[in-house]
């Protein structure tokens, strides 16, 4: 019995000296509580959607006036005013707007007309849930302009079309962009990360100090191959979830060279992030305890699941700084909406940013000593 307690003992020494693995076990389930329980289900909040008003009437501004109060109090979307409905809708593609509602000409005449004038609202079906809940504010407020205080005997007078701009998208084909940043995400834990410190344990990195390498060389020569097999494992989860999805002209071959370039700019920004993690870690199980760690706060905060919208303010803080955030919405633009690669700009400089920022702090902390 001595002996199994001193065991005992040992072990519970190495775990105290552990910080990772004392932090994984005992905050680890808090952090994951708070942040996956405010990332799925919330009340979609803050989705931009572009008014346009061809018809300039008194009872256009009725409309206005409502979508602003919606704007400042309820917050499900914020007007932004449009003069041009084809720019209107352009953004709406590009994902820079939500919904666009449209007060079609001669709106007010037809109203106090009686003839029903219909207002439309074209949504983003992509992200189904910031669809659905745009469509049901603004049938609310469509129902508060038919009900007076004082009921006509009059049938309602407006009415609301719904317009979806891209066919229906099945939830399969919005899971898709998170399924593939997560499979570049898992490559760069498993074959850069512990790889690296597996590598280190063992003493395969004696045989490199040894030899004239600078340190910027062996990081970029760990980072190379990590990103090869990232691309692998990414492109390998693109192509095959894009056929059982039924993605449309997916083997466009403009479109092959966009998804490349994504792909490559997430694997560049994740394998260089676990680098620059792993540069100054030798013990072999910490990699193993951060890892749970790293994915609930970088795939749950990306709108891989659940839409960003719905985050309470400071987990949308969260995600804006979250590489992943980045790459989900370049894939889902690139794969359902299929606009090219100028609606991904912002994507591609974050994610050019990250990439550069990791590397140049993996080589200041990388010491090519054992």
């Amino acid at each position: 019995m001595k002996r199994a307690l001193a065991l005992v003992e040992r072990d519970m020494r190495k775990f105290r000296r552990s910080p990772a693995l004392l932090f994984s076990s005992l905050v680890m389930p808090l952090l994951q509580l708070i942040i996956l329980g405010n990332a799925f289900g919330g009340n979609i909040k803050n989705v931009v959607m572009g008014v346009v008003n061809l018809d300039r009437g008194p009872q256009s501004v009725d409309v206005l006036e409502r979508v602003r109060a919606v704007g400042a109090n309820a917050r499900t979307f914020l007007p932004t005013d449009y003069d041009d409905q084809g720019a209107a809708l352009n953004d709406l593609r590009k994902g820079m707007l939500g919904a666009v509602l449209i007060i079609p000409q001669h709106y007010s005449r037809d109203l106090l007309e009686q003839h029903q004038p219909h207002l439309a609202l074209v949504t983003d079906n992509t992200d189904r849930s910031v669809a659905g809940a745009v469509g049901s504010q603004m049938s609310d407020l469509v129902a508060s302009i038919n009900a007076p205080q004082v009921p006509p005997r009059e049938p309602q007078q407006a009415k609301l079309d719904v317009v979806e701009v891209y066919p229906y998208i099945e939830y399969m084909k919005y899971l898709l962009p998170g399924s593939v940043a997560l499979a570049v995400f898992l490559t760069a834990m498993i074959g850069g990360g512990l790889l690296f410190i597996d590598d280190k344990a063992r003493g395969l990195h004696e045989g490199y100090m040894v030899t004239p390498i600078t340190k910027w060389e062996m990081i970029l020569g760990f980072n190379l191959s990590g990103v090869i097999k990232a691309m692998l494992a990414g492109g390998t989860v693109l192509v095959l979830g894009s056929m059982v999805a039924g993605i449309p002209n997916f083997f466009q071959p403009v479109r092959l060279l966009e998804l490349a370039l994504m792909l490559a700019l997430t694997s560049t920004a994740l394998i260089g992030l676990m680098f620059f993690i792993m540069a100054r870690i030798s013990d072999p199980l910490v990699p193993r305890a951060l890892f749970g760690v790293l994915n609930t706060l970088l795939f749950f905060p990306s709108g891989a699941i659940y839409p960003i919208a719905g985050f309470p303010k400071w987990l949308r803080l969260m995600s804006n700084c979250d590489p992943f955030t980045y790459a989900v919405h370049g894939f889902r633009t690139l794969l359902l909406k299929d606009v090219g690669i100028t609606a991904i700009t912002n994507d591609i400089f974050a994610l050019a940013l990250t990439s550069a920022l990791v590397l140049a702090g993996a080589t200041l902390l990388f010491r090519r000593t054992l």
